[in-house]
């Protein structure tokens, strides 16, 4: 019987040591505190009028820096995490300095400053009277100066963690920039916020340099605990040892409470272990069909930039858009939200020119791929969001959106919250919360991508009911060839930015003019030139065709995979088009094989057959075949 050994790297004694002995170093100044305190007398010294007083005036300073942090360094915070501007990299050192400044270093600073004699301080006291050197006022002052960039940091960095995609769609959905930060950021950034605060609070608490210098040492105006444990240690050094004690544990505890957390990363409380799976959905008949809208809009856009084409569409129509990675297709979208510079749309909705307002005045909503429900609000007042947004009041806003629920059959979900949701479930609420805030152009980016093919077929069933009654126009994103066959009234293939097609579905399943959408609805596309002896295609070898074209013209030859017929030897008869190859790949599409054909004579080639034929012939990769397609069977498109 073969032995199975596992071999385990243990850690390197050349890192262990030193990392021990770092450990013994930071471990063994708190041990000494603990060791030297007099636990007879540590009643006694902490609750001795002075150290009373210096607690009093500490929680005093530490909490109005707490306050002043965040009514300046939140907007900093985000101004730092969401806005490009020039000197950006400045504003974050000089928000990093004070916590590698010595403290009595920025005690000189703030004097040099805010002092009598500093740049502010006349003015504040010729103005206003304020005197902030050796005064309460300057202690906090002091205190913030340190102890603000902790929240800044903290802050900053959960902010940097929250995906701009719950923003943009709030603004989509007409909420004010003010709102949104109110409502969406930071509900969504609180653990961060929090963390932030904390650490504030406890710095503050703790600050010592900038104050003695700043606002001096005077008892019950400027003489904080810390101060305090300076005087202690001359006179009464085993007194100085239970309020340093103290201030020791308040340090730990708050470190204990945040548990390593003090970035404040943001946690997506949609992904969270739990969520049903697809297939937990309930179904529900769903009520009458939507409303009746009572205003239509048309839809005009001229874009510019990485994008470049004109779109036209009738109100109450659907345009699939299509095309490879990179082709423009988010953008296009986020164009027309007014979004990116990386393109710019010229919008007209109706007879409204909305190019010069802002995202949340458009009147167009957003869906992202995964819906973007707001975490921290449950699936009625997600669906609420738009309306109280647009000035609706609670009650009413609330029994439209549980109508909106109901019309998409997740009305016994209102009380939800997005992570106890299935995919599909979720992205109902999601596109009840668009269609509720009664937009003139709905965007959906791959709504269904993330969902299971039953869910699919169910959501997908439930648009397509519900943009039937939908007055103005909606853009939909998708890779999927069903989605765009049987949800769109166009379909608009995007290249680079470019438009190459702009059809029915119909139209573009019979005459693809892109490979990749040939190669999306399933068919070999292949691109030439013609010639006297047929297509000479790009990728090398000549294809003859039924229907010739004009010699040099660029053409695009579609076959059908059912098309392609397989043999394990050379065939003979009528086919015009013969290659030897070999097979790469074979996989399984409901109740037929794709057979993937490599050949040095032809490009890749992909036939469909039965699995008994696949039997018949022996089929498996790596064996050799010869794949032949009828003359008749190549369609023909002139790029």
């Amino acid at each position: 019987m073969r032995r199975i050994r596992i071999h385990r790297t243990g850690a390197p004694v050349a890192l262990v040591l030193p990392a021990l002995l770092a450990i013994a170093f930071l471990l063994l100044p708190l041990i000494g505190i603990l060791a030297r305190t007099s636990w007879d007398a540590l009643g006694t010294d902490l609750t001795s009028p002075d150290v009373v007083e210096a607690l009093r005036l500490s929680l005093l300073v530490s909490f109005w820096a707490v306050g002043l942090s965040l009514l300046v360094g939140v907007p900093l915070a985000w101004l730092l995490a969401r806005v490009r501007f020039p000197g950006k990299t400045l504003v974050r050192s000089l928000v990093l300095l004070p916590m590698v400044l010595p403290p009595t270093v920025g005690g000189v600073a703030l004097l040099l400053g805010f002092g009598r004699r500093g740049l502010l301080g006349p003015w504040l006291e010729n103005t206003f009277g304020i005197t902030l050197p050796f005064h309460t006022s300057g202690a906090v002052v002091a205190a913030t100066f340190v102890a603000m960039p902790f929240l800044i940091i903290s802050l900053e960095g959960t902010l940097a963690g929250l995906r701009p995609a719950y923003e943009e769609t709030a603004a989509s959905l007409g909420a004010s920039p003010l709102r949104v930060f109110l409502t969406v950021t930071l509900p969504m950034v609180a653990p961060g916020l929090v963390a932030g605060a904390a650490l504030t609070w406890a710095r503050a608490l703790g600050e010592f340099g900038a104050t003695i210098t700043f606002a001096g040492n005077l008892p019950g105006t400027t003489q904080t605990l810390p101060l305090q444990v300076y005087l202690l240690l001359q006179d009464s050094p085993e007194a100085a040892t239970s309020v340093s004690l103290l201030l020791l544990v308040i340090a730990m505890a708050v470190l204990i409470a945040l548990r390593g957390r003090w970035t404040g990363t943001t946690v997506d409380r949609s992904a969270r272990p739990g969520r049903p799976p697809d297939d937990t959905e309930v179904p529900r008949a769903e009520p009458a069909g939507p409303p009746v809208p009572q205003e239509r809009w048309r839809l005009h856009a001229d874009v510019t930039g990485f994008n470049r084409l004109t779109l036209d569409a009738e109100p109450g129509t659907t345009i699939a858009v299509v095309g490879p990675n990179g082709a423009g297709k988010t953008t296009l979208l986020r164009a027309l939200l007014g979004l990116t510079t990386r393109a710019h749309a010229e919008l007209r909705l109706g007879d409204v020119d909305v190019t010069s307002l802002p995202p949340h005045r458009r009147g167009v909503a957003w869906v992202p791929q995964n819906g973007a429900l707001f975490p921290h609000l449950g699936a009625l007042a997600n669906t609420a969001y738009g309306l109280r947004a647009h000035g609706l009041r609670r009650g009413e806003s609330r029994r439209t959106a549980q109508r909106w629920l109901d019309r998409l059959g997740v009305g016994h979900l209102a009380h939800r919250k997005p992570h106890q949701l299935s995919g599909g479930q979720a992205q109902r609420v999601a596109l009840a919360r668009a269609l509720a805030a009664r937009p003139r152009l709905l965007l959906l980016d791959e709504p269904l991508a993330a969902l299971d093919q039953t869910t699919r077929a169910q959501v997908r069933h439930t648009l397509r009911t519900h943009l039937d009654g939908f007055g103005g126009v909606c853009l939909i994103v998708t890779h999927d060839p069903v989605e765009a066959v049987s949800l769109a009234d166009r379909v608009l293939v995007l290249d680079e930015g470019r438009v190459l097609q702009d059809a029915p579905p119909a139209e573009v399943t019979r005459h693809p003019r892109s490979p990749w959408v040939a190669r999306m609805l399933g068919r070999n596309a292949w691109s030439g030139t013609f010639g006297p002896d047929g297509l000479q295609l790009t990728a090398g070898g000549r294809l003859v065709v039924a229907e010739p074209l004009a010699d040099g013209v660029r053409a695009l030859a579609v076959i059908a995979p059912e098309a392609v017929s397989v043999h394990r030897d050379r065939p003979g008869g009528s086919p015009r088009n013969v290659w030897p190859g070999t097979i790469r790949e074979i996989t399984a599409l409901g109740s037929r094989l794709r057979v993937l054909v490599t050949s040095d004579e032809a490009p890749d080639l992909v036939a469909e057959i039965t699995p008994g034929a696949a039997a018949e012939l022996g089929l498996a990769e790596g064996v050799s075949v010869w794949t032949s397609v009828k003359a008749t069977e190549v369609t023909l498109v002139a790029l």
